[in-house]
Order: C-alpha cells, then sequence, then structure tokens
C-alpha cells in the first residue's frame, strides 16, 4: 500500500530539528540539577526530564503532523507496545542515555527517527551537552553541524574500535553470556567503549569516531531510529548481529563502517 505523503522529507527534518533542540534545552537546564529518578527495573532508569522532553517533542511534531504515527520510549513503556506499520511513523527516544544523564556524564541525547514504509527515512541525534547535531535524509547524505560526515575507511579489525552496552538486566546468566563475548572480542579489536547510548554509539559509527557496534535487548526501536538511517547515509552498514538484514524492531543491532562488516559478522559468531 502506498501512502500519501503531506510535506516534504525535508520539511520533515527542519521540524525534527526544531523539536530536538527544544527538548536539549530542557536536558541541558537540568543536567547538573538534582533528578527526580523513577526505577523501571533493577539498574534501568526514567526522570521526569524524560517524561517532559517526550511530551514537547509528541506536542511539536503532532501539531504539524496529525495525521502521522507516534512510538516513544515513555509513551510505550506506560501504554504497551505500539506496532510499526507503513505509514510515517515518528519513533523518538527523548533522552536516550538516562543513565549518564543521571550521573552528569555528558554522552546524552535527544533522538528523532522517522520511518515510512518502516524504512528510517529522517534522523536527528541531538547531543545538548556538547551541542553536536546529527542529522540525515534517506538518500541525501549525513551531517554533523551541518559537516557531511562519513565512517571511516578502517579494514582491519585489530585497529578498529568497538562499541557496546551492558543492558540493563543483571542475573548471572545474562551477565555470564555478555563478558564471554566481550572476552572473545576484545582479542580481535584495538580497544572497547561503553559509552550510555545506543543512538550516539550509531552516530560514533557515522561520524569515523568508531568502527563497530553491537547490542542486544535494548529498549525499542526507539534507540536506533534515527542512528540507523544517519548512519547508513554515512557510509556505514546496520544490520543484525548475525548478518542477516536489519529489523528496526527486532531490539538487536550490529553495525560497522562499510568495509568491516563481514569480519565482525565472523567474530561475532565465533563469540558466541
Amino acid at each position: 500500500m502506498v501512502y500519501r505523503i503531506s510535506g516534504s522529507v525535508e520539511d520533515f527534518l527542519a521540524h525534527a530539528v526544531e523539536a530536538a533542540r527544544k527538548a536539549g534545552e530542557i536536558i541541558r537546564r537540568s543536567f547538573y540539577e538534582t533528578k527526580l529518578v523513577e526505577h523501571k527495573g533493577l539498574v534501568d532508569l526514567v526522570t521526569e526530564t524524560d517524561k517532559a522532553c517526550e511530551e514537547l517533542i509528541f506536542s511539536s511534531l503532532k501539531q504539524q503532523y496529525p495525521d502521522h504515527k507516534f512510538i516513544g520510549e515513555e509513551t510505550t513503556a506506560a501504554c504497551g507496545v505500539t506496532e510499526l506499520t507503513d505509514e510515517p511513523t515518528w519513533i523518538v527516544d527523548p533522552l536516550d542515555g538516562t543513565t549518564n544523564f543521571v550521573h552528569g556524564f555528558p554522552f546524552v541525547c535527544v533522538s528523532i527517527g522517522l520511518t515510512i514504509g518502516r524504512i528510517p527515512t529522517v534522523g536527528v541525534v541531538y547531543n545538548p551537552i556538547m551541542d553536536e547535531l546529527f542529522t540525515a535524509i534517506h538518500g541525501k547524505g549525513a551531517f554533523l553541524n551541518g559537516k557531511s560526515i562519513k565512517a571511516s575507511s578502517q579494514t582491519e579489525l585489530v585497529k578498529s574500535l568497538l562499541a557496546t552496552e551492558a543492558g540493563t538486566k543483571r542475573d548471572k546468566a545474562t551477565l555470564d553470556a555478555s563478558t564471554n563475548r566481550i572476552n572473545s572480542l576484545l582479542f580481535k579489536v584495538r580497544s572497547l567503549r561503553m559509552s550510555g547510548s545506543c543512538a550516539l554509539n550509531l552516530c560514533g559509527i557515522a561520524c569515523g569516531r568508531l568502527e563497530l557496534f553491537y547490542e542486544v535487548g535494548f529498549g525499542g526501536p526507539w534507540d536506533v531510529a534515527a542512528g540507523a538511517v544517519i548512519l547508513t547515509e554515512a557510509g556505514g552498514l546496520v544490520f543484525d548481529p548475525t548478518g542477516k538484514e536489519f529489523d528496526i524492531t527486532a531490539q538487536r543491532v550490529a553495525a560497522s563502517n562499510g568495509f568491516l562488516k563481514d569480519a565482525f559478522v565472523d567474530a561475532l559468531k565465533q563469540s558466541e
């Protein structure tokens, strides 16, 4: 089924950037203040800032695009799973890196993605603490603060920087599997980073700071919707950790620059 799209992708991007900057201002103001923190799980956190940012972003975009669908992390957490359809759908993580935010660690961002026909089409990731704005439109390149960015041209795993995350589960079986995999991969790469933001990890590969990233069991499509289009437009690759096609709803993601996918997938398989 083909959906009529009211508005241009450039307009979609402009409004997403505007909403991200407004939400970023809330995050910046709150960053050095005492936070009101709730627990979604043992170590998974949510703050009043997460909720305020999602409300602001949704109201801003719904005003412009009342016919579009909306999926947000905090709304989904409160109301249950929202199914992704072919219709234009805004997928929002109002504050990716909440644990970083609570601890005053500056890797936090607003992530706003738009899918059309389930394909990530517009991506905005904004880190208001470092004032870095990553943007992309499908087929039109990726940018950091308005300047074109490209993934690295590194072709050797051993010279590559790998990012991953520990996740929010703390049972022994999950942690053993996670640390065993990391231990295996550390023999094959230059070093490892856990920066605490899935969206910023994807953007890190897009601008050449990282070469490799994988995460299994993250929150949902809001973690990857924007970063996936930004990375792809920068010449990187997003895929399932098995090497199969990336599924935005699967809570599994791997990513690399344009040269390392096959070697990375092999290393991931050997680490299981």
